[in-house]
């Protein structure tokens, strides 16, 4: 599988719980934080519902 490059670049203040768990998930702790994940079906999944979050490379 490939490789994504995920950084947090938006506060998670105002979120709901939801969604702040799922930044839980994928490893981001606070604000300009960069994780290195495989893409499977479930961290695209995550990534698409935080995507007005997130910033993501290949």
């Amino acid at each position: 599988m490939a490789k994504i490059k995920i950084t947090q670049i938006k506060s998670k203040i105002g979120c709901t719980v939801r969604q702040k768990r799922t930044l839980q998930a994928l490893g981001l702790k606070k604000m300009h934080q960069t994780v290195e994940l495989e893409a499977t079906p479930q961290v695209l999944g995550m990534v698409k519902k935080l995507n007005h979050l997130l910033s993501v490379e290949e």
